[in-house]
């Protein structure tokens, strides 16, 4: 499973970062910081260009990150796929047949054992792991989840990009324009 075959997933925050977006060849980006009352407008720029949003569900200021802000935001907005660290909203965006991204945070072992847990039970289609800017522990949660992979936070220079990639993540998210366009179709 891939996205258009895709090495960058565009991070959008804000306007700006949004026409960059939707004047670039990429047809997946990533809502991210942003606020609730930013997202019609950033969904209907969206659809206007043919382009498909996913939302990171934690990061959207004014929405609570559970079950039924997912809800809200597929009658509403339709995204292409939710990204979340809670259970609650992956289950959301299986049921709905949309991209269900789990986010893992690489703080310890501990954190990282219990994430193993949550993603068994729970199957997203991508784990997004953060930092991901360690390629070990890429290869490693690709190999023991079998789930393919996107790294995000802390990627910085193409060289991290590559890293990620020959570690084994699909793509990678970043809100770094310049990656976008070293990376763009």
């Amino acid at each position: 499973m891939s996205f258009q075959n895709q090495t960058i997933l565009p991070a959008i925050k804000n306007g700006k970062t949004l026409e960059e977006f939707l004047n670039s060849s990429y047809e997946y980006g990533v809502i991210l910081d942003s606020t609730l009352s930013q997202l019609p407008g950033f969904f209907r720029a969206a659809k206007k260009s043919g382009k498909k949003l996913f939302v990171h569900v934690d990061l959207i200021s004014g929405l609570k990150n559970d079950e039924h802000a997912a809800e809200f935001l597929f009658q509403f907005w339709k995204p292409d796929g939710l990204i979340s660290t809670r259970a609650a909203i992956i289950a959301k965006a299986k049921q709905r047949g949309v991209y269900a991204i789990q986010r893992l945070f690489l703080l310890d072992s501990n954190a990282l054992e219990k994430s193993y847990q949550l993603i068994e039970k729970v199957q997203p289609d991508f784990i997004e792991v953060l930092p991901g800017v360690v390629p070990h522990l890429i290869r490693e949660v690709n190999e023991k989840t079998g789930i393919p992979i996107l790294a995000g936070g802390l990627i910085r220079s193409v060289d991290d990009v590559k890293k990620a990639i020959d570690a084994g993540a699909t793509a990678v998210t970043t809100s770094k324009q310049e990656l976008w366009v070293h990376y763009s179709k």
